[in-house]
């Protein structure tokens, strides 16, 4: 199911260089998308990511960026990732993200330690990943953080690297 969700976003990014215009960006949302965590991220959402415009999504829970294609996806109410997951974390500010590069030029980052989940994937071709996160770091922070990663790639305005996984006090 996992596989078939980011297909669709992949091929939605696809499609969307074909179409030349600026319509309605259509996508499934994510199985936990009218969690009230998610209303809180979408309120937040930023207008631009990285020069790319907001566009409008026909589904709850969703957000995507630029024009003609969306470049830039985001899906809140995904799959809590396994904290046994082997892939990359990066650290961008106060938020965790595996990072998959499976798909590459489509990286797709998802939360890691935060509830609701929230998945985005970002186009490399058009805009940096780094940026892209950076600029919706502020809407995912809204977020509730139940754990840290235990070792981090790469970190962007992280005021600390923590070794061990910590688990806020409720």
């Amino acid at each position: 199911m996992k596989s078939m969700l980011r297909l669709t976003a992949v091929t939605l990014i696809a499609l969307g260089a074909l179409t030349g215009c600026a319509q309605t960006v259509n996508f499934e949302p994510a199985a936990d998308a009218k969690n009230p965590g998610c209303a809180e991220i979408m309120v937040r959402l930023p207008e631009t990511v990285g020069d790319l415009p907001l566009r409008e999504t026909n589904s709850q829970g969703t957000g995507a960026w630029g024009t003609p294609d969306a470049s830039v996806l985001l899906r809140c109410g995904v799959a809590i990732p396994d904290r046994a997951s082997i892939l990359p974390c990066v650290l961008v500010e106060n938020v965790y993200w595996l990072r998959d590069d499976a798909d590459a030029p489509n990286y797709v980052f998802t939360t890691y330690g935060r509830e609701p989940a929230t998945e985005v994937i970002v186009n490399r071709d058009k805009v940096s990943p780094g940026s892209a996160l950076f600029e919706l770091v502020d809407a995912v922070e809204s977020t509730t953080e139940t754990a840290q990663c235990t070792e981090i790639e790469d970190s962007l305005g992280a005021p600390t690297q923590t070794e061990t996984p910590t688990t806020p006090a409720p």
